[in-house]
């Protein structure tokens, strides 16, 4: 069975290691794998069988994006990143991959430059097939002609495979990045990549060991989540990620479950996120055992199961959620980060709120009495229902198998 390695570096929510996990769980059928996670540990988070998960020093960013932040006992960043980078080199030459996988460089997370290239050259002087896994929207720069230009630099000389995890049809990668005609590898949308329930009972989470531990926050695989016509439904479903943002969200459905308590009959479940600061966690869930109509959790694997059972779903527009919402075809009202002037959320949230998909949230809607209309509101309408490629698990599966297979036989 051939190898491949799977770098990801998530600074400030969970979304790109979700996906990025996600997809290391498709391919483990094909491919030894080797996941190398750059960041925060997720405490209860589940790790597929048969992956082997480093965590690298954690490396994470401020909520504005302005400063990388360095793990206790190191002195800077250059620091961490160079004791990361010789981690890289020799974990490298311990596994000997077929495949190096990247997420989002260069498209994205260029401040690691100063690992991520040695690392590529590597893998080039190996002869190892180098991919990047991109989602469908990048973040634009204020100089984005510059931008582009490094990015194509840098694909064309270290990639064999560019993988765009979306449908062209709806979003094609030219919206955000001009320059894709300019790119020399292979390049390839996989249709979007969407979690699926039931995938590994076996609870893990990514442990300072990268061992398996057990976590009181997981929920049994096949326990119901409310029964049926009990007091706890209908679920309105409450999320934003990682949870180092998005706070007014959380503040605003609070406050509005205190308008909505004799409105309407409903039972609130708000997931803060691992990220959350305990003093925000703590505040939210005070107010939950002063409201009998909501519950304050910091996070669940299990989230899409509960948004399958939720008659609204209130969050953050992230590309998992937002895939979650179209999997289950649950209600659900959208606010889209904005943070460092970044449009992704924006972009692909407006697309779906044109199409009658999703309502959006905007910033003048976080008042308790308006929004508590606009839940009343949303819980009155059907969504929209839209047809995307979801197959992105399974397209990237086998475009991996083909260019592993088209390296076999060049060889």
């Amino acid at each position: 069975m051939k190898t491949l390695m799977f770098y990801c570096q998530h600074i400030l929510g969970i979304g790109h290691l979700i996906r990025s996990m996600e997809i290391a769980r498709g391919l483990t059928q094909d491919f030894r794998i080797c996941f190398i996670n750059g960041g925060e540990v997720v405490q209860g988070f589940q790790t597929p069988p048969g992956v082997e998960v480093v965590n690298l020093p954690a490396i994470k960013t401020d909520a504005e994006f302005r400063e990388l932040q360095a793990p206790d006992g190191f002195g800077s960043i250059e620091a961490v990143m160079e004791q990361r980078k010789t981690m890289l080199l020799e974990l490298f030459q311990r596994v000997q991959p077929d495949v190096l996988m990247v997420e989002l460089f260069p498209f994205g997370r260029r401040r690691f430059s100063t690992e991520l290239v040695p690392f590529l050259a590597q893998a080039q002087a190996a002869d190892t097939k180098v991919v990047c896994s991109l989602r469908d929207i990048v973040v634009t720069k204020q100089n984005q002609i510059r931008h582009e230009e490094k990015v194509c630099n840098l694909i064309n000389r270290y990639f064999d495979m560019l993988l765009i995890h979306g449908d062209p049809q709806f979003m094609p990668l030219e919206k955000s990045f001009s320059r894709v005609k300019d790119l020399n590898c292979e390049v390839h949308y996989t249709g979007y990549v969407v979690q699926k329930e039931g995938t590994g009972d076996r609870r893990q989470e990514l442990s300072n060991d990268g061992q398996s531990t057990a976590n009181s926050l997981i929920h049994p695989p096949n326990s119901k989540l409310h029964p049926p016509n009990s007091p706890l439904s209908p679920l309105i479903l409450t999320s934003v990620g990682g949870g180092r943002f998005g706070h007014e969200l959380l503040e605003c459905v609070v406050q509005a479950s205190v308008l909505l308590e004799d409105k309407i009959p409903h039972h609130i479940r708000v997931f803060t996120g691992p990220f959350s600061p305990d003093l925000v966690f703590a505040r939210l869930q005070q107010s939950a055992v002063e409201q009998s109509n909501l519950t304050v959790e910091r996070y669940t694997p299990n989230l899409l199961s509960y948004m399958r059972q939720a008659d609204l779903s209130i969050s953050m527009a992230g590309y998992n959620t937002t895939l979650n919402v179209l999997t289950t075809g649950v209600r659900a009202m959208l606010l889209p980060f904005t943070g460092n002037d970044d449009q992704e959320q924006t972009l692909r949230s407006e697309r779906l709120e044109q199409l009658g998909v999703v309502r959006l949230i905007r910033p003048e809607d976080l008042h308790p009495e308006r929004f508590a209309q606009k839940v009343i509101d949303c819980l009155s309408q059907k969504p929209a229902q839209i047809n995307f490629d979801l197959h992105g698990v399974e397209k990237t599966a086998v475009l991996l198998r083909s260019l592993v297979q088209k390296s076999t036989i060049a060889a």
